[in-house]
């Protein structure tokens, strides 16, 4: 059974006030944490091992140009965290990403917008994006989380629940607050020119 948007309510900014307002979360099937992060430009001497907390704190000291995440395993997939960050939510980034796998992301931004996207095997599948709405007709995989979603939770912000529900249901992972930081995360700076 799927997690009901409300049941994401624990995502606030009164237990995660230096993630909820500016986040990216991505799942990525297939992948190891070292696999994943060394991909995305980062040097295998400057991987760290951190908790959420520490994570968090060291993405805030990086300054513009440098993109800082954690990657850890769930099951098949690499959950990588973003505070402050928005690979996960780069299409230039994340279609080539998930070539011969599913990536699923959602993001939001200091301003308030956000974005959902499902690419898979090198193509976005669906997106969202705030503001402009979806990307085209919902694919049937998701159609039914859609109209659930539009009929009973239209009134939430994707980050207060949607997003997760439909992370949920395309990759089988439901993220509970003790997932994200009882993780330890393989973490590494991001160069802006990858």
């Amino acid at each position: 059974m799927i997690t009901p948007p409300d049941d994401y309510a624990w995502f606030s900014y009164e237990r995660f006030p230096d993630l909820t307002e500016a986040y990216c979360f991505t799942y990525i099937r297939g992948l190891t944490p070292e696999q994943l992060v060394t991909r995305l430009g980062a040097r295998p001497e400057d991987f760290t091992l951190m908790t959420l907390e520490e994570l968090i704190a060291t993405s805030y000291r990086h300054g513009y140009g440098t993109a800082f995440l954690g990657a850890t395993t769930i099951g098949d997939w690499v959950f990588v965290v973003e505070p402050n960050g928005g690979i996960g939510a780069d299409e230039g980034i994340i279609t080539p990403l998930s070539a011969g796998t599913r990536l699923v992301s959602h993001f939001r931004d200091v301003e308030g917008v956000e974005s959902f996207y499902w690419s898979e095997d090198g193509e976005i599948r669906f997106c969202f994006i705030a503001d402009d709405g979806y990307s085209e007709e919902a694919p049937e995989e998701i159609v039914e989380s859609m109209q659930r979603i539009d009929s009973d939770y239209r009134h939430l912000y994707p980050s207060e629940g949607p997003a997760f529900l439909m992370a949920e249901r395309l990759t089988g992972i439901t993220l509970t607050p003790e997932l994200l930081e009882g993780s330890t995360y393989l973490c590494g700076a991001i160069p802006e020119s990858r």
